[in-house]
């Protein structure tokens, strides 16, 4: 007899339990517990589980349970293995079993059978209602066009007087509902040809596990130097625990077709000075990705997000850059455009600068300290997967103290098919020391510098910058004309 208080199952439901096997009317074999556990963790909300068991199989057929895997498990990645004897144990048949015992699934599945309500009034004294469960919260039912939508929002019950709409009270129900499970199991009927132990390795997908790389950058005083540390956060929602796992991350982007369901994932900003220390990631080139091994083993337990370190590097080479990016995306624009200017960082992801080692993905917070030795957030930025002995920008925001002006001076139709446009740049520096302004500029078509105040570099076909250096309170102008086809 099973009975609800309040809406909520009192405790002696899960003495039922044991019952349950019986509910599965198979009579499986439970796997004793895990000897080894190991996880891999994508970057794309998803995770790859081998769990290592020993269990003992008869000669024929054999049925066998699994239970503790990831409520969130694709059950078509699902391999089962004998590593004792791989060829003498196949997989007949394979179920997975994941209708939970919880008060609105047995509810649901209750619909149609007699019910009594218990409610406990004032001064002891206890009303008792008999009835036909009609309705329950949260029933999934489907249309003749099989659309699918949630019905019920409360507990309907027919007695012989009449219906009663959203009762309440202890609810008792004779008995449990047949397939219900106390937790996800796998359930595999499999056929043996060498009796005895077996040493098996189940492993599996599953959805609701992602991982990310969050940096930590402290810069010096003038912004020529950083300490920078990586902090890897693992988030597991996928309904189940790893204890003692060994962990591995991977970084890179995995094809795979799935349905895009991203969890919302927690924020968490560190700022603190970095400290040398041996790494406690090994990181190793796999296929085309990176794979990250965590030295020892941890605990991820079910709705977690553990935070770990990747690494530190002390003393990092940096180099500040102001950079004016022009924000037309054709040119043919008149009148005068106030721009600002960028502030970015840039670093080499080199040995020489205590790093080398593969950037996974992940955004970078910028910290410093201001004269009174407090520690001040002056900018964020996303950075991409960054191999080694390549180069990272991060840019932190907008300069305060340099101001931008972009104008066209001038155009010319010299032909049907070319066009002469003049600009002028105008840069003010009003800090105390003198700075370099970097100009990005972009040209679309068959185009040509016909003059220019000052050098400039061709980047591409669409790009040419000019470097522009500007003494302490003073302002340079940067002029050119271009030709356009």
């Amino acid at each position: 007899m099973l009975r609800f208080r309040n809406g909520k199952a009192i405790a002696a439901i899960l003495a039922l339990s044991s019952a349950l096997a019986l509910a599965a009317k198979v009579p499986a074999q439970e796997v004793s517990a895990s000897k080894d556990v190991a996880i891999t963790v994508y970057n794309q909300n998803f995770g790859l589980v081998k769990d290592t068991r020993e269990i003992n199989l008869k000669g024929g057929i054999n049925f066998l349970r699994f239970e503790d895997v990831a409520a969130a498990i694709d059950p078509t990645t699902v391999s089962f293995t004998s590593l004792t004897a791989p060829n003498s144990v196949a997989v007949r048949e394979q179920n997975y079993q994941f209708d939970l015992m919880d008060e609105s699934t047995i509810l649901a599945r209750s619909l149609g059978k007699t019910v009594k309500f218990r409610q406990y009034l004032s001064g002891g004294a206890v009303r008792e209602i008999t009835g036909t469960l009609l309705s329950s919260p949260s029933v999934t039912v489907a249309d003749s066009n099989g659309n699918i939508s949630q019905r019920g929002q409360s507990i309907v019950v027919k007695t012989g007087s009449g219906i009663i709409v959203g009762a309440s009270g202890e609810l008792e129900i004779a008995e449990l509902p047949e397939g219900l499970v106390a937790k996800p199991s796998l359930l595999w009927k499999l056929e043996c040809d060498k009796a005895g132990a077996h040493n098996t390795e189940i492993s599996y997908q599953t959805q609701g596990m992602n991982w990310k790389c969050d940096y930590v950058a402290v810069a010096n005083a003038d912004d020529s130097s950083c300490d920078l540390t990586s902090w890897v956060t693992i988030d597991n929602k996928s309904g189940a625990t790893y204890k003692n796992a060994a962990l591995k991350l991977m970084a890179g982007d995995v094809h795979k077709v799935q349905q895009p369901s991203a969890a919302p994932m927690m924020e968490r900003a560190m700022a603190m000075d970095a400290v040398a220390a041996e790494p406690q990631f090994s990181e190793q080139s796999f296929a085309e990705y990176h794979l990250y091994s965590l030295k020892g083993r941890t605990d991820v337990r079910d709705n977690e997000t553990k935070q770990l370190t990747l690494f530190n590097a002390s003393a990092v080479p940096v180099k500040k850059l102001y950079v004016l990016e022009s924000n037309n995306s054709y040119y043919g624009g008149d009148g005068q455009q106030k721009q600002k200017v960028n502030v970015k960082l840039e670093l080499a992801n080199s040995k020489d600068n205590n790093l080398g080692m593969p950037l996974p993905k992940g955004k970078v917070r910028v910290y410093k300290k201001d004269q009174d030795g407090a520690m001040q957030f002056v900018g964020e930025d996303e950075v991409d997967h960054t191999p080694k002995d390549e180069k990272v920008r991060v840019y932190i925001g907008d300069a305060f103290d340099i101001a931008a002006e972009r104008v066209q001076t001038g155009q010319q139709q010299i032909s049907e098919r070319v066009q002469r446009q003049s600009y002028s740049i105008s840069l003010r520096n009003h800090k105390k020391e003198a700075v370099t302004v970097t100009c990005v500029e972009h040209a679309w078509g068959d185009w040509k510098i016909v003059n220019s105040s000052m050098p400039y570099t061709k980047k591409d076909s669409h790009t040419f910058e000019f470097n522009v250096k500007v003494a302490p309170d003073t302002e340079e102008k940067l002029t050119y004309t271009i030709e356009i086809k």
